[in-house]
């Protein structure tokens, strides 16, 4: 199981095999060689070219600036490729005459932060900023995401970064496989930017407090690290301001994640956070994603505070900051959340697509034609505030939950988390929730040779016309991505994935009668398409 490395023996890589590397606004590929199946495709030569296109690439965008003027932050998260990959990327940026500033076990939110931050002792703010993870996935997988002070950079940026990178893997790959050394001139700069970022989150909640030195006294809460790298929260934000954080756990780095997934919206995660909350007693439970962009919480009595109730509550926060603002969510929200935002809190619900760059970039887009919209957020548990730079942090939205609970009792409406559980009352929830994947199989004679996206296409057009001669069915007067339609007390969602053959559908009913119903209607419009495998549709509906 060890990190991809180079040796003498360099193997070629075809530019069509940078650009699979591609996953969305993100780069993501497998670094830990041995899992059957899985090909080792992130080697450390191939990072150095990434890391050299992205010089490149920045150098570009500066323009008139020479690159030795230029500096670039490298953080990572706890995967076990990760010390590997960071002197890779270093190597990269290094050949490119960049200024290298590593900032070790960092976040993806920090490391975002760095190129705003203005602080000389720290090398802030940088020009351009990569961090290393893969989020959740598992940890022979690993990946970069990449920032400048405008944000995250676009899908675009990413494959003109990869097209760069394909064209100096050749010079590096010759280099190294005649022994060039270039670490021997490797001038890298380390910074604990993480404690500088840490005290920002820390004095927000201070401010929201009226300058209290410790406004979360007394409090309880602990945090569920799931191993990745949001253990700092605990020791540099919650305890400076006062809380008691004990029965907190899996707050070590380990990229084996040995204890659960690190993910918001996993179940196993969520129950092992909600049982630390119940076992200590505490007042509230905190849990971030590996790299911390994404977070769900937990109030005292075990209810979770995640997808459409994390965005209800998130919601109701901004309102009261912001009366009458629009709320850009994915397409999977509920009909409820949408009730709650418009009926109960007085703002506006906008449900776009999915994937979180998608609902920021609309956030951006209305308030760019003058809609005012202060929140961006996907039912994962991405969240950004236009307050916060449009940047999904987890851990800002925490802050943002901290302060609540901090103002309510010097309000004196007293302690624990009952103001937040009260703050999502009257939010309508389904009792049945569901997603189903139908996967396009695309070797089947019924493709013709056509591509999956336009078989998807054709089965969502099919499903559309029967809807539209259906009575007992209502098609959604406006919708973003894929059919989406209402009926029998609940709604359904049948959409394309943007990047893999499958077709995923969620059902969300009053009950499972209401949900079969619903299913029943979408099989009986997309049988006649032998591509689709639509076995998990039928064992839903029981046929």
């Amino acid at each position: 199981m060890a990190a991809a490395s180079s040796s003498t023996a360099i193997p070629s890589v075809e530019k069509s095999n940078f650009l699979k590397l591609q996953n969305g606004s993100d780069i993501r590929g497998v670094a830990i060689d041995g899992v059957e199946g899985e090909p080792l495709t992130l080697t450390e030569t191939v990072t150095e070219a990434i890391a050299a296109g992205f010089s490149g690439w920045l150098l570009a965008k500066k323009k008139n600036v020479s690159s030795k003027c230029l500096r670039v932050s490298v953080g990572h998260d706890s995967r076990i490729s990760a010390q590997k990959l960071q002197d890779a990327v270093s190597r990269g940026l290094a050949r490119a005459g960049v200024e290298v500033i590593q900032y070790g076990l960092a976040s993806t939110p920090a490391m975002f932060n760095s190129t705003l931050t203005e602080n000389e002792e720290f090398s802030c703010p940088v020009d351009g900023s990569i961090m290393i993870t893969a989020s959740h996935l598992p940890y022979n997988r690993n990946g970069f995401k990449f920032f400048t002070s405008a944000g995250g950079l676009g899908k675009p940026d990413i494959k003109d970064i990869l097209e760069r990178a394909a064209d100096i893997y050749k010079n590096i790959a010759n280099e190294n496989s005649k022994g060039a050394e270039t670490a021997a001139s490797l001038d890298v700069k380390r910074v604990d930017y993480m404690s500088v970022y840490a005290s920002n989150l820390v004095a927000a909640v201070r401010k929201a407090a009226g300058n209290i030195e410790k406004p979360l006294e007394g409090f309880h809460i602990v945090v569920d690290a799931g191993n990745g790298a949001g253990g700092f929260f605990v020791g540099k934000v919650l305890e400076p301001l006062g809380a008691i954080t004990s029965g907190s756990q899996f707050l070590e780095p380990d990229g084996l994640f040995p204890n659960h997934i690190p993910n918001p919206e996993d179940k196993t995660a969520m129950k092992a956070i909600t049982k630390a909350v119940l076992d200590n007693r505490a007042d509230l439970g905190i849990i971030f994603d590996t790299d911390v962009d994404r977070s769900a919480a937990v109030d005292s009595s075990g209810r979770e505070f995640n997808r459409n109730r994390l965005i209800a509550l998130m919601s109701a926060i901004v309102l009261e900051e912001h009366p009458g603002t629009t709320i850009v969510t994915d397409s999977v929200t509920s009909d409820g959340l949408t009730t709650f935002i418009e009926k109960k809190l007085g703002g506006k619900h906008h449900r776009f697509k999915r994937g979180y760059k998608n609902v920021i970039d609309e956030a951006i887009r209305l308030n760019s034609v003058g809609e005012e919209a202060h929140l961006a957020i996907e039912t994962s548990g991405h969240g950004a505030l236009k307050e916060n730079h449009w940047l999904d942090d987890g851990a800002y939205l925490m802050v943002k939950l901290l302060n609540k609970l901090a103002s309510a009792r010097t309000s004196g409406l007293g302690g624990g988390s009952k103001v937040l559980t009260d703050m999502v009352e009257g939010l309508e929830e389904p009792a049945v929730a569901v997603e189903l994947r139908l996967k396009i199989d695309q070797n089947h004679p019924d493709l013709q040779g056509g591509s999956f996206h336009d078989y998807g296409e054709a089965v969502l057009k099919q499903l559309e016309n029967t809807v539209e001669l259906d009575a007992k069915l209502l098609k959604a007067p406006v919708n973003y991505e894929g059919v989406r339609v209402s009926g029998f007390g609940g709604w359904f969602l049948l959409r394309l994935s943007l990047h893999d053959p499958v077709l995923p559908l969620n059902i969300e009913a009053p009950s499972k009668e209401d949900a079969v119903k619903l299913a029943h209607d979408v099989l009986n419009a997309v049988k006649e398409f032998t591509a689709l495998d639509t076995s998990a549709l039928t064992k839903f509906v029981g046929v």
